[in-house]
């Protein structure tokens, strides 16, 4: 089976995959090479979870025959799956399986994440929200008059995609008529050079569309070149960066965009946090506080929520429509199923978010966090 990439969309679809009469395992696998280096390492973690695994299926209640029976056959797949992963790079490893839907995918983790198994109604995508709303897909273009790099990542690793390079002739040493008409030669052939790599980025991002755009290059060659690229492009821009095009490693490009990358998320939650002030002030898109914030995401108006790093809350949620509530007990207001209980609902909440498309947005600067823990350290920006 192919192991897949983190990405938001994905996590939205799967965020919507609730099986009807079975439930759905996820496992969480620590891969940290600082840890896991080595296979006989790796092996006991991968026996830790299985174990967990196995357990969380004989201790759930509720299930029927055909549910535990499903799960333990998910199970089964599971540990012959992780027991031939190479690891080639990751840092964690996060498996969906649900044979009654036909559900068995792998991501692979750009970070280390806590090694754990769930048995749930649904795909448990959560701490992946988190992994990703901490970097975000982000695409790094080093360009020169003659070179053109790739890199793609969450912020903290970058992978290197095939290089543009365009044959472009030198500066010609002659004078008078000559050497004009060969200059401009050599202008147009840069032009073409520079728009080859602005369709190789534009084809990258229809693939698979990436959140933000780095450049990196020399100012002149930065300025021909963004006017080159498509608006969808431009639109995501976050900055550019100064270092070496050609001998710069997808680990330099990782350091070297890390301020940059810091700088941008702190700049969005201010942005997000701004409009939620608004939005709370005239009683019109934004909702503060545990209680109205929940309300908001059962009436699925919510566009973005905020929430701080950590932040948790009992509650319940309502396993026939979804809905999650403060309360501790009683029947779903929405269509009267007895709620189920858990010690945090926040996890549900976020899970509730992705189904309608919404934003999750950790907050993690301290000033901002501190901004938003003064309104219960949860909120909302709304559709309506």
């Amino acid at each position: 089976m192919q192991i897949n990439e983190l990405k938001e969309n994905r996590l939205r679809e799967l965020a919507r995959i609730r099986p009807d009469g079975a439930r759905v395992l996820s496992i969480f696998l620590n891969l940290d090479p600082t840890q896991f280096a080595t296979p006989p390492a790796r092996a006991s973690e991968i026996s830790s979870v299985i174990d967990d695994a196995h357990r969380r299926v004989r201790d759930s209640d509720g299930l029927s025959h055909e549910e535990r029976k499903g799960l333990e056959e998910d199970v089964g797949r599971a540990d012959s799956f992780l027991r031939d992963l190479s690891p080639k790079g990751a840092h964690g490893v996060a498996l969906f399986a649900c044979g009654a839907v036909d559900l068995f995918e792998g991501i692979r983790l750009p970070r280390p994440i806590d090694t754990r198994a769930v048995v749930n109604d649904s795909p448990f995508v959560e701490p992946l929200v988190e992994l990703l709303g901490s970097g975000g897909d982000w695409m790094v273009v080093l360009v020169n008059r003659q070179t053109g790099r790739l890199l793609r990542g969450d912020g903290h690793h970058f992978q290197e995609l095939p290089a543009v390079e365009d044959d472009v002739h030198g500066q010609h040493s002659q004078g008078g008529w000559s050497q004009a008409r060969y200059q401009r030669s050599v202008d147009e052939d840069v032009m073409d050079h520079l728009k080859n790599v602005a369709d190789a980025v534009f084809l990258r991002f229809k693939r698979a569309a990436f959140n933000h755009l780095l450049l990196g290059g020399p100012t002149e060659t930065l300025t021909e070149f963004e006017g080159k690229l498509h608006p969808y492009l431009r639109e995501r821009l976050a900055g550019r960066i100064e270092i070496d095009v050609e001998n710069s490693s997808p680990d330099d490009v990782a350091t070297c965009v890390r301020e940059k990358i810091d700088q941008y998320t702190k700049k969005s939650e201010r942005e997000a946090l701004d409009r939620l002030q608004e939005g709370v002030a005239t009683g019109g898109r934004g909702v503060a506080g545990l209680d109205d914030t929940l309300g908001a995401l059962n009436e699925r108006r919510v566009e973005t929520l905020l929430l701080n790093e950590g932040f948790d809350s009992a509650g319940c949620t309502c396993p026939q429509c979804g809905s999650v509530y403060s309360v501790t007990g009683g029947t779903c207001p929405a269509d009267g199923t007895d709620l189920e209980c858990r010690d945090n609902v926040i996890e549900n909440a976020m899970h509730l978010a992705l189904e309608q498309s919404a934003t999750v947005l950790v907050v993690r600067d301290e000033d901002n966090a501190r901004e938003l823990e003064s309104r219960g350290g949860i909120a909302a920006i709304l559709r309506f």
